[in-house]
């Protein structure tokens, strides 16, 4: 099946992209959630304007992203979660928990750019990896105190 993505896919491909995948992974899971639309002569010229407008973009935000990179690792995040004794937490810390601590300190980022390798589910410091951009990865350093 040739799918066109209209948002990132982890191992796929990026926005714009035109991919080939197996029947049943493009219609059960990248049309239904939004991922991806069938590819057609049109959509062709579609995706050409997406890249051509994405390369533009790219060079003026891989400066951006390299900002905003070094304010990322300059400073050191904070998360307060709830923590029973031993510094266990009920859960774990999302990656919406870690965008919001971001965002409080003043810089806006995506939920889906932050990358766990494992759950968070204890406190202390942690390190977490933000792609910020396409060639631009940020390592955040995050400290998860007990509320």
């Amino acid at each position: 099946m040739k799918l066109i993505l209209t948002q990132e896919v982890d191992g796929l491909g990026s926005p714009g992209d035109v991919v080939e995948v197996k029947d049943g992974y493009g219609r059960n899971y990248l049309l239904p959630r939004g991922f991806a639309t069938r590819w057609t002569k049109g959509g062709q010229k579609t995706v050409d304007s997406i890249k051509s407008a994405r390369q533009a973009r790219a060079v003026r935000d891989q400066d951006h992203a390299k900002q905003v990179k070094a304010q990322l690792e300059n400073g050191v995040v904070s998360v307060r979660v709830r923590a029973g004794e031993g510094g266990r937490l009920f859960g774990a810390v999302t990656p919406a928990d870690i965008a919001e601590a971001i965002k409080a300190g003043g810089t806006d980022i995506d939920k889906r750019t932050i990358v766990l390798g494992n759950p968070i589910k204890s406190l202390g410091s942690h390190q977490v990896t933000v792609r910020v951009h396409d060639e631009v990865a940020a390592t955040v350093q995050l400290n998860v105190v007990s509320a």
